[in-house]
């Protein structure tokens, strides 16, 4: 029984070690938009599970494989990785001075058997300058994140509060995760 990845992201990676279970990360080619007239944590944890479900598809009998997809929303309105810089901008204004939601939605399948679920953090930004905005968008820090931001780095100076998984918002809920891997039989910390 080997597990998989299906992501190549770099925080995905370092996460899932955290759990101390070997694995191997793939990335699953799948068409990642979403519907915006259907409701956001249903879609995201529809893009979860079509990841998993496209590695799961060359996988051995037994293979677990682990996907995730996150997203950020406010209004309503979902807010994927920016097309370039004034995207990023745009976003950041949006956050600013405001809660709003990420979604992750967390998939395990193994031997047709799907585990999904979304977990949900809502996270305060205090107001932010447009200063602070062109200079977080010039680290480059934001442009490969949903929202335009990432948690666990420089926009951390922006969170005044979050409200639920952590690791929700760094792309993979861990509490959940573990859950689910014990399910399929998994030792995690000597259980």
């Amino acid at each position: 029984m080997a597990i998989i990845l299906a992501s190549q992201s770099p925080r995905r990676r370092e996460l899932m070690g955290l759990l101390g279970v070997p694995f191997t990360a793939v990335t699953a080619d799948i068409d990642e938009t979403m519907d915006p007239g259907l409701p956001p944590a249903r879609e995201v944890a529809r893009v979860g599970a079509a990841k998993a479900r496209k590695i799961a598809e060359s996988a051995a009998p037994g293979d677990i494989v682990v996907a995730a997809d996150t997203i950020v929303v406010v209004d309503g309105q979902i807010l994927g990785k920016p097309k370039d810089a004034a995207d990023a901008a745009r976003m950041l204004r949006l956050l600013s001075g405001r809660a709003h939601e990420v979604l992750t939605g967390l998939t395990v399948a193994q031997d047709g058997r799907v585990q999904t679920e979304t977990v949900r953090t809502v996270i305060r930004f205090r107001a932010l300058s447009d200063a602070e905005i062109g200079a977080y968008v010039q680290t480059g820090e934001p442009m490969d994140k949903a929202g335009a931001y990432g948690i666990q780095g420089k926009a951390s100076l922006f969170a005044e509060r979050i409200e639920g998984d952590y690791f929700c918002v760094m792309g993979l809920p861990l509490c959940p995760l573990a859950r689910m891997l014990r399910a399929c039989g998994v030792r995690i910390l000597g259980e």
